[in-house]
């Protein structure tokens, strides 16, 4: 797997090899779906809440007595079907996290990058050192990037400021720091783009756990 550099002005400058372990294997959609919903799930407040029929105000009367009217029995004015009435099975606080392990997190992303990485989609940000969003569009323009893009950026490096000033005001560019991709980050972008800093703080670390298991 190879991702193409770019320098400042979108121009390729060459090809990195992307590692195997982290950007390559088989797309396990099944396992995508699954960790996606979770990470979904855990982004709900899970706030929403309706009364019932006992703890709406009011109704504590039988509003008409039960034979003798010719109206049909009603036992509150709370009932679900009066208007003002509780709701039935309505939602309630509650919590939508869905227990996922950290294993089928790491493979599910893992395979996310790969599928960007098959449809040649991971590029690399080298020498960006412009802070105008005319200079990033022409950048993207230049290297063929469409779509939405994912820029990722290391915090520990200083130039990442610069490329987060310069793409942020972009309508097609989201942001996350490299210590906190996520499955559904990567998917729902069309291009991925690393900071070179970033590329290599993320694979860097892996790839020595790697070799120091092997």
């Amino acid at each position: 797997m190879k991702a193409k550099v770019i320098d400042g002005a979108g121009k390729v400058t060459g090809n990195r090899d992307l590692p195997e372990e982290l950007f390559g294997g088989e797309v396990n959609v099944p396992l995508m779906h699954q960790v996606v919903t979770a990470q979904l799930g855990e982004a709900r407040s899970g706030t929403a809440s309706t009364k019932t029929r006992s703890e709406v105000r009011g109704g504590g009367k039988k509003p008409w007595r039960q034979k003798g009217t010719g109206r049909a029995r009603h036992g509150s004015i709370r009932s679900p079907i009066w208007v003002g009435g509780g709701v039935v099975f309505g939602p309630k606080p509650r919590s939508y996290s869905v227990k996922v392990n950290k294993k089928m997190r790491a493979a599910a992303l893992r395979s996310a990058l790969a599928d960007k990485a098959q449809g040649e989609a991971v590029w690399v940000l080298d020498g960006f050192s412009e802070t105008k969003t005319k200079a990033a569009a022409a950048c993207l323009k230049a290297a063929g990037v469409e779509g939405k893009v994912l820029v990722v950026l290391d915090p520990r490096d200083e130039n990442s400021r610069t490329v987060d000033q310069a793409f942020r005001n972009l309508g097609n560019a989201a942001f996350t720091l490299v210590g906190s991709l996520g499955t559904y980050d990567v998917l729902a972008a069309d291009a991925l783009v690393f900071t070179k800093s970033a590329l290599d703080s993320y694979t860097e670390p892996r790839t020595q756990k790697q070799e120091a298991t092997a």
